[in-house]
């Protein structure tokens, strides 16, 4: 029967029953008022939670018909034939006068309700029960909200068939297990969707395509790709003093890029070890180190075995304030740990304080991150969304000394968010001189600049290191026509504001590259351009 006209056929208390336009048949059964009167006790079993319409109240009941009626009923309806809830049949005869009471007049008249189909519902044998709202509509069917703890059925899956009805004699079961169904929660859920058939709306999690395979770019996509690249690096001096720090595969030879401090101690002397994520081990040698850049390039002994994917290199010039970043490292000896941040500075004047031996400073025009960095990330690589390096973790600011720099001060300092690295486009021109002659190459300006004057801008000095001038005969700095007590302010368009800031920023470029220099003289301000020189190797002492 068509669900368009459901809930119509029941006339509200206050009007009459409208006459048949036509007589029905002699063997028609008797009339849907009276059907309807015979609700079967069995229904109670299906009112575990309530649909979200409201239907009639289970407390109403109509009133008890005349003995005749009700055995015309009981003869007239058979229970395998019988019409569907709340179907309008003709009378046998068109009565003349409204009847003196509705047989449904106890239905109190009130908003549409859901349509319903009893044809779907059956009893214990199977056989269609009337009267039964559809099972679609209630607890476990396909129109009811999931039970708690049940998976909610996948678009386009196909309905459960409507589960069988039980015998009477279950209905203070079924009521006891609906006054307990909170407490069980998830399982009762998996019990109404599951069923006993084939046709279960539970998604099972096992296999899903979606877990095995993570979506591309995401971090975990990222870091499942770089982790076996990245390496623990264990360093001991020759007298047992060490530490742990990280470094990641360079290229398919063995070569391994991390930083200077991480591997100083071993440098003379020492011994190096190098360990995989799959948690093989290789000793290592120092191919060369850079103390001023803070960078260093180490080699396996014998790298055969070794799974030697390198990384891809980014280009750290376009990485962008806010551009999502990715830290792997060791901190603290916990190898292979993974964080995420963001992009928070470029061009970051830092000198690391614990860069090497003679307690010289390491300086760097750093990217700032706040990716968790802590001791032992030393060395590790800065990853882009796309997986690609941008940067060698070098640095943190400590909330306890208010230095850079790991391990350095009274103890080790943890990460405040403020983490510094290296951009990988100078990192990379500083390893490949250290793989080819093994030593550094710094460009400069040959002038001494004072360090710790607050002055807006880096000074040159009145007097050089010992008795050596503080602007070279000869040098760039001579030949543009800088003189000490200059102040420096802009170098291109950076800003400088510090003598730390100036060797940072020079030490972005090559020797040869030409530069111009803003600076101040007896307060008048003058540009020049310098042609940056050159000098090889770190300074001792």
């Amino acid at each position: 029967m068509s669900t368009e006209n459901e809930g119509a056929s029941v006339p509200s208390a206050a009007e009459p029953r409208p006459e048949s336009p036509t007589s029905p048949p002699a063997d028609a059964p008797a009339s849907a008022g009276e059907r309807t009167a015979q609700l079967p006790p069995v229904a109670l079993e299906k009112e575990a939670p309530a649909p979200a319409a409201s239907s009639a109240p289970a407390t109403t009941s109509t009133p008890a018909e005349p003995a005749a009626s009700a055995a015309s009923a009981a003869s007239a309806v058979d229970p395998a034939t019988g019409p569907e809830y709340g179907q309008q049949t003709p009378p046998t005869t068109p009565p003349t006068t409204p009847p003196a009471e509705a047989p449904t007049a106890q239905f109190p008249a009130g908003p549409p309700q859901p349509a319903y189909n009893a044809t779907n519902a059956t009893n214990a044998t199977g056989v269609p029960m009337p009267g039964t709202p559809d099972a679609g509509q209630w607890y476990g069917g396909a129109a009811a909200p999931p039970p708690y703890g049940a998976a909610a059925a996948p678009w386009g899956a196909p309905t459960p068939p409507p589960r069988r009805g039980r015998s009477g004699g279950l209905v203070a079961a079924v009521l006891a297990a609906a006054l307990v169904a909170g407490g069980v929660g998830g399982g009762v859920g998996f019990w109404a969707a599951k069923g006993s058939d084939d046709s279960s709306t539970t998604v099972s999690a096992s296999g899903d395509p979606k877990i095995e395979s993570r979506t591309p770019g995401s971090v975990a996509d990222i870091a499942s790709k770089a982790l076996p690249s990245v390496v623990t690096i264990e360093a001991q001096s020759s007298n047992g003093e060490g530490g742990t720090g990280t470094g990641f595969v360079y290229d398919t030879q063995g070569h391994i890029l991390t930083n200077n401090h991480v591997v100083a101690s071993a440098a003379d002397s020492g011994k190096l070890s190098v360990t995989f994520s799959d948690g093989k081990n290789y000793d290592a040698e120092v191919l060369g180190r850079a103390q001023g850049y803070d960078v260093a390039v180490i080699k396996l002994k014998n790298p055969s075995g070794a799974k030697l994917t390198p990384l891809p290199l980014g280009d750290s010039d376009k990485a962008a304030v806010g551009d999502a970043t990715v830290a792997i490292g060791a901190p603290f000896g916990l190898s292979g740990t993974v964080t995420t941040g963001i992009v928070s500075a470029k061009k970051r004047p830092v000198a690391s304080s614990d860069g090497g031996s003679g307690g010289q400073a390491s300086y760097m025009s750093a990217l700032q991150t706040d990716a968790s960095i802590n001791p032992g990330n030393s060395g590790g690589p800065l990853l882009n969304a796309q997986g690609a390096v941008i940067g060698i973790n070098s640095a943190i600011q400590s909330a306890g000394n208010g230095g850079g720099g790991f391990g350095g001060g009274q103890g080790q300092s943890g990460s405040i968010g403020l983490g510094f690295a290296i951009p990988i486009n100078q990192a990379k021109n500083v390893a490949q001189q250290l793989m080819k002659d093994h030593t550094p190459i710094y460009p400069v300006i040959s002038a001494t600049v004072n360090m710790k004057d607050n002055v807006n801008g880096a000074r040159i000095a009145s007097g050089g290191d010992g008795s050596s001038p503080s602007v070279t005969p000869g040098g760039p700095a001579d030949k543009a026509g800088l003189k000490p007590g200059d102040v420096i302010t802009k170098l291109d368009d950076t800003t400088i504001d510090s003598g730390p800031t100036l060797i940072s920023e020079i030490w972005t470029h090559k020797p040869g590259d030409k530069v111009t220099v803003t600076y101040v003289r007896d307060g008048k301000q003058a540009t020049t351009e310098i042609t940056l020189g050159e000098r090889r190797g770190d300074k001792v002492g």
